[in-house]
């Protein structure tokens, strides 16, 4: 992802007590076991598009997702990494619960990483792809766990879970060269689906949490960063700050562009964006459980 200067929209490891919220208990998320989901990705490598290690943890992302969603779907395309080099095979990947309910939710990561970390402060590093253990990673560890919770406690409505490919090989300056695998899947979606909000979890592992509200989230979906922010207040949950900070391209400009009202849950002040040191230990298993408590508690108070 970018900071965006312009607007872009073309269209209006804790294991912490479950709580019990309108009539429903919400099951416990465990920070412990998304931060080990968070160490399995990073431990194949960079996931750069074309590499050996994309093509292993998309085949473990399908697996693990198997174990928990009701269909699990890839949504394959190509693209080059670099405009006139050769397309590589990128791919989607759609689980989802309980799909004759209608009432749906739309939760979502993106789980490639960047190839170049060309913001590392050692410039002989920067044609190094970057591991993402925040950028990439985190997001999907949450979604991974929450998953998980979804098989063992089915909430009141349907969800779906999209880990989106090719977020992250753009070029600063130019918005449509980020964000791909979301926009494939804003492009093909059935006109039908129209999920009631969709929540987007990018870099929220940092070990020095603050989750401030993103400027196109505030500003295009007001109503799902109340009903986010007011959840993580009644919860105690103090990393999640109300205050407007950071107007980003990420993959939810894609999904508002055509109707879905989704929000950015990300924390960009983050030294080691799209460098060689965004790597595990930066990460916390208590960031990683501030975001599934919160989010999983959305989802079940539904």
């Amino acid at each position: 992802m970018k900071l965006n200067p312009l607007k872009f929209l073309l269209i209006g490891g804790l294991l912490l007590p479950s709580v019990t919220c309108t009539g429903q208990s919400v099951p416990t998320f465990n920070g412990d076991r998304a931060y080990s989901y968070l160490k399995k990705q990073c431990d194949f490598g960079p996931r750069t598009p074309g590499s050996d290690a994309h093509k292993q943890c998309l085949n473990y992302l399908v697996s693990e997702l198997r174990t928990c969603a009701d269909q699990v779907v890839q949504q394959p395309f190509q693209h080059p990494i670099r405009p006139g080099q050769p397309s590589v095979q990128l791919a989607n990947v759609i689980a989802n619960f309980q799909l004759t309910n209608p009432n749906r939710i739309l939760l979502c990561a993106h789980w490639d990483t960047r190839p170049w970390a060309d913001q590392d402060i050692d410039k002989t590093k920067r044609s190094q792809p970057v591991v993402g253990a925040n950028d990439g990673a985190s997001g999907v560890a949450v979604l991974l766990e929450i998953a998980r919770l979804l098989k063992q406690q089915p909430p009141r409505v349907g969800v779906d879970i999209v880990l989106f490919d090719a977020e992250d090989f753009g070029s600063y300056g130019d918005n449509e060269s980020w964000a791909l695998g979301a926009k494939i899947f804003a492009e093909r979606k059935n006109r039908n689906y129209n999920p009631r909000f969709g929540i987007l979890l990018d870099m929220i592992g940092d070990a020095d949490q603050q989750i401030f509200i993103e400027q196109n989230s505030q500003y295009y979906a007001p109503d799902i960063v109340s009903l986010v922010w007011n959840t993580a207040e009644r919860l105690g949950v103090s990393t999640f700050i109300p205050d407007a900070r950071f107007e980003v391209m990420d993959d939810h400009m894609r999904l508002l562009q055509v109707g879905i009202q989704c929000i950015d849950l990300i924390d960009f002040d983050y030294p080691y964006w799209h460098t060689t040191e965004d790597t595990p230990d930066k990460c916390s298993a208590e960031s990683l459980a501030n975001i599934g408590r919160v989010v999983t508690t959305v989802v079940y108070e539904q």
